[in-house]
């Protein structure tokens, strides 16, 4: 269970950061800034899945 916490906390970190940088940092528009949230936290899931059961 602690490797999924530890997952879900990474994504979360990830999607907030990259929504915060393109929303407010760039301009960008708020589909645009969710489209970047949802491919940097999958993206993250899946490193921190990887390095979970390594």
């Amino acid at each position: 269970m602690k490797n999924w916490r530890y997952i879900a906390l990474h994504t979360a970190a990830a999607a907030c950061f990259i929504f915060l940088l393109q929303r407010y940092g760039l301009n960008a528009s708020l589909e645009t800034s969710l489209l970047w949230a949802i491919v940097f936290g999958g993206c993250a899931a899946g490193l921190a899945y990887s390095q979970a059961n390594r």
